[in-house]
């Protein structure tokens, strides 16, 4: 999936990311331990966002098997299946699209975050409503993806949504 995200984008997906959170990532999470509860770097994104956790990430014990994974009550959109208590602590991840298993052994929550937000141009998916300003403020900040106009996000007016601007972010 890297190597047809960078076919789509030009952009290497992982190392952009990791460079990027380097450069930003502090300053963020600085910024961000002081307007929410003491959390994880992406879990503080969807608290500020006010996007729901579930939306993004699905908890399974650590010693979950892929067919034991109740893929109905998963996302339909890319999501992250977390096996253990929390993303840091956590040796293995599986990653899901449309309730299908894509990858069952990821071994690092990078690498999870990194092919989950890949699929959303690999797969040419929307963002979903619930989860648009986490997933553009990640593209814009995270991922260098700076389109002049357009969105990726599903055109749902059921929710205000915090605008990304490039110029302001950390």
């Amino acid at each position: 999936m890297s190597v047809h995200f960078k076919e789509l984008t030009g952009i290497d997906l992982k190392e952009t990311f990791i460079r990027n959170l380097d450069l930003k990532g502090k300053r963020l999470l600085n910024y961000m331990t002081t307007v929410c509860v003491n959390k994880n770097m992406v879990l503080l994104l969807l608290s500020y966002f006010d996007e729901k956790e579930e939306s993004m990430f699905f908890y399974v014990e650590d010693t979950c098997l892929p067919e034991e994974v109740q893929l109905e009550q998963v996302p339909l959109t890319p999501a992250v299946i977390v096996c253990g208590q929390s993303c840091y602590s956590s040796t293995r991840y599986m990653l899901s699209l449309d309730r299908n298993l894509i990858n069952t052994n990821i071994s690092s929550f990078i690498s999870a975050l990194c092919l989950m937000f890949g699929s959303y141009y690999c797969f040419n998916i929307h963002y979903p409503s619930e989860l648009a300003s986490t997933l553009e403020f990640l593209q814009r900040c995270f991922f260098s993806i700076n389109p002049e106009k357009g969105t990726k996000v599903e055109n749902k007016n059921s929710k205000r949504r915090l605008t990304v601007n490039l110029e302001s972010s950390p």
